[in-house]
């Protein structure tokens, strides 16, 4: 028997409307009166920070905008973020978006109070310690960011996604509102809904699970493979947007005090060379890893193609393996995510830098089947050949 610990200490709160509560939340938790608001311009452009914005300002809070983010966020963004944040005295940062969005506020509540870069603390040369309050509003369902410890920036430099990964990174608040969800399109609740799939299934099987992540794991799985055909087909669909949100929460919790994996690692290390959108990244590697992965833990696979509803329990656990893989990538493809060949900018001859990048990767070493340099080309040739 192992030892284990899970830590969450995340305030969530989750419900229709609950955005609209978000300055009587942040009164119950005092901490100040100046706010760094970090989104994208696409959220800003739908109409979602706008509203949030003029309450908070209402509740009489002094309110800076920062919206100089990319999908896959830069140190550099980081940084400028960091510097507004030092220039308008914010107290807390509040991020209102996907994973850019939070993942970048996480790196600026904590380069604006302490400066240094996000290198510095990603590869230790800087500790991480005072950090100002985050607090994170999604709007996919997706990354989990709002209840984990990490945050993964892409190097400019080196193209290298860093991941900063901290305790006293985890949000202070999370609040979360289906309804911010309803006018995602279909392209991208495709493409973060499988991320979140991701996160359950790399996080119940990784080497530092445990069984908290891992109940947690199987519930998002489940939520998850349901639900989101639905919400893919029909953005209004309530029900459908509630169950992702809640799937997507469900997930970050499960890896968030574990880690994920080789999906993850040859995802970020795609997205670093070629802004690829992260979900898709992950969708194109999860079923060759998992056939790859499969063979060092039958059972274990057996039980994952169970709990998304791809083998029954009549099925023995190979028949199950085998229609886990296949299960996986007829179901990415109803959500008509593209294969890696139909990437932009992806080339046979970049495959030793992916391959490097994913080495480098800390989280290689979490995987459930150990993994080399050698397999990973295999992985990608085997991906590209699909």
């Amino acid at each position: 028997m192992k030892a284990y610990s899970y830590f969450c200490s995340t305030r969530i709160e989750m419900g229709v409307g609950k955005s609209k509560e978000l300055p009587a939340l942040l009164q119950s938790l005092g901490g100040g009166s100046s706010i760094l608001l970090v989104s994208d311009p696409g959220v800003i452009r739908a109409g979602l920070v706008a509203p949030i914005q003029a309450a908070l300002e209402g509740a009489g809070y002094r309110v800076s905008l920062f919206d100089q983010l990319s999908q896959n966020p830069r140190d550099t963004e980081c940084l400028e973020g960091a510097t507004r944040f030092r220039d308008a005295s914010a107290d807390m940062v509040v991020a209102i978006g996907g994973g850019s969005a939070m993942d970048t506020g996480k790196a600026i509540a904590l380069c604006g109070p302490n400066g240094g870069t996000p290198a510095d603390y990603a590869d230790g040369r800087l500790a991480y310690e005072n950090i100002a309050p985050i607090i994170c509003v999604p709007t996919t369902a997706g990354t989990g960011s709002e209840v984990t410890r990490s945050s993964v920036i892409t190097e400019s430099t080196t193209h290298r996604k860093m991941t900063l990964k901290h305790a006293a990174l985890r949000p202070t608040l999370a609040v979360l509102d289906p309804a911010l969800t309803y006018s995602v399109p279909a392209s991208v609740t495709a493409a973060t809904g499988v991320d979140a799939l991701v996160h359950a299934i790399e996080g119940y099987t990784c080497k530092v699970t445990n069984p908290i992540s891992q109940a947690l794991g199987a519930k998002a799985m489940k939520t998850i493979v349901s639900a989101l055909p639905l919400a893919y087909a029909d953005g209004q669909n309530e029900a459908a947007r509630h169950a992702m949100l809640e799937g997507s929460l469900l997930a970050g919790l499960c890896f968030g005090s574990a880690d994920v994996a080789a999906v993850h690692c040859l995802a970020e290390a795609l997205g670093g060379m070629y802004d690829t959108p992260h979900g898709i990244a992950n969708s194109v590697f999860l079923p060759h890893v998992l056939r790859f992965n499969a063979k060092e833990n039958v059972t274990m696979h057996a039980d994952l193609a169970r709990y998304m509803g791809f083998a029954v329990d009549a099925d023995t656990n190979e028949q199950a393996v085998d229609k886990l893989i296949a299960g996986i990538a007829e179901w990415t493809a109803g959500l008509q995510i593209p294969k890696l060949s139909d990437l932009p900018g992806v080339k046979e001859e970049d495959f030793p830098r992916i391959v490097e990048l994913s080495m480098k990767n800390g989280s290689t070493p979490s995987n459930v089947r150990t993994i080399s340099a050698e397999d990973y080309l295999r992985i990608l040739e085997e991906a590209y050949r699909a």
